[in-house]
């Protein structure tokens, strides 16, 4: 007991002096805990019920006023897991930067503003129903690394511009690791734009990066927004794929268990770049409830490769990678920072393979 108290009083104790010491440090943190039920048609046709801990995660970010209007700023965000033991903790975003009226700098691990502008659009985003995991958004929303296009960039400086007009641009460049680094190798990067006003969001994305599954530099762009006001709006995005959404596509149905079940998967690579992704959504609501909708598709037209599953016959080429996705949501507000939801969603490959999975969740996010 004596054990588990202490390291609590010391982190207690950190807390209070730095809160006492800099009053702009600020503890953060996002806790989502859900029962899912889920079923693949594909492999045992059996239901399988898990308790899910979605991207709960815990930090610290704050600034610190330099004077001439400069300041520096720091995030460190760690991702935890409130329903699996012995999961330790994972980096999310870890930045040190500096901030003033020419924009805002960082250098670190950071996500890319392809990633966040995704986000921006969901109104699900870290759940166990949030639209990456349904296949409404590419893989290139997802991930961690300084080779291929992952959603959070690590070994990365990142650059905002101030907000003009209501437009902020945005540019990150990956400086690759000692082991990666190579006289032919290009280092990813990519460049964004957002205009915001009055009900409107529109933004644009491009990113790319130096692929050794491809043997080449892969990219990929997309386009997306949302337009409405309170509760009811509808929103959309597409992504056109130049390799990049081919190479880190990861089938999360057919082949391995829905990756929103915790269970296996199978990693399936497209063929080229034809695996566009594209989605539509809405919500509308009265009081503290809302109901939300989505549909996509994305995949692989010309056919992917199967290079892991947890079934060893089915590695190899020629699987149609092409799906259908749907959801649909139901969200209460408790409070302002407490909400519970209740959501089905589908992931259909059946155009080749027949191949369905499928889930019901019931789950609560609570932020501080």
């Amino acid at each position: 007991m004596t054990k588990k108290i202490l390291p609590l009083m010391i982190g207690a104790a950190l807390v209070a002096g730095m809160s006492n010491a800099t009053a702009d440090v600020t503890a953060m943190g996002h806790i989502d805990t859900s029962f899912v039920s889920s079923k693949d048609d594909n492999r045992s046709g059996d239901t399988l019920n898990n308790l899910e801990c979605t991207t709960c995660s815990f930090g610290f970010k704050g600034s610190e006023d330099l004077g001439n209007g400069l300041s520096a700023i720091f995030k460190l965000d760690f991702q935890y897991n409130t329903t699996e033991r012995d999961k330790g903790l994972l980096d999310r975003d870890q930045w040190l930067g500096l901030n003033s009226n020419w924009g805002k700098l960082r250098i670190g691990t950071i996500s890319t503003s392809y990633k966040s502008h995704g986000a921006m659009i969901d109104p699900v985003y870290r759940t166990v129903v949030q639209g990456r995991d349904w296949g409404f958004q590419s893989g290139l929303h997802t991930g961690a690394g300084d080779t291929e296009a992952q959603g959070r960039a690590t070994n990365t400086i990142r650059y905002d511009s101030p907000t003009f007009a209501g437009i902020t641009a945005t540019a990150h460049y990956t400086v690759q690791s000692e082991d990666d680094n190579n006289s032919s190798a290009n280092s990813p990067w990519g460049i964004g734009a957002m205009w915001k006003a009055g009900g409107f969001l529109v933004f644009a994305d491009y990113i790319t990066s130096d692929s050794d599954e491809n043997a080449g530099n892969d990219d990929a762009w997309k386009v997306g927004g949302r337009w409405g006001f309170s509760k009811f709006a509808i929103f959309g995005q597409y992504e056109g794929d130049g390799g990049a959404i081919s190479n880190r596509f990861t089938r999360v149905a057919g082949t391995g268990d829905d990756a929103a079940t915790g269970g296996d998967t199978s990693t399936i690579r497209g063929v080229g770049d034809s695996s566009d992704v594209w989605f539509v959504g809405g919500t509308a609501g009265f009081g503290n409830n809302l109901i939300y909708a989505a549909y996509g598709q994305g995949g692989d037209k010309k056919g992917g490769i199967v290079t892991e599953s947890v079934d060893p016959a089915l590695v190899g080429d020629g699987v149609d990678t092409r799906y259908d996705s749907w959801e649909i949501v139901g969200i209460h507000s408790l409070s302002k920072r407490t909400k519970a939801y209740a959501g089905y969603g589908v992931q259909d490959f059946g155009r080749g393979s027949g191949d369905k999975s499928s889930a019901f969740a019931l789950g609560m996010k609570h932020t501080f």
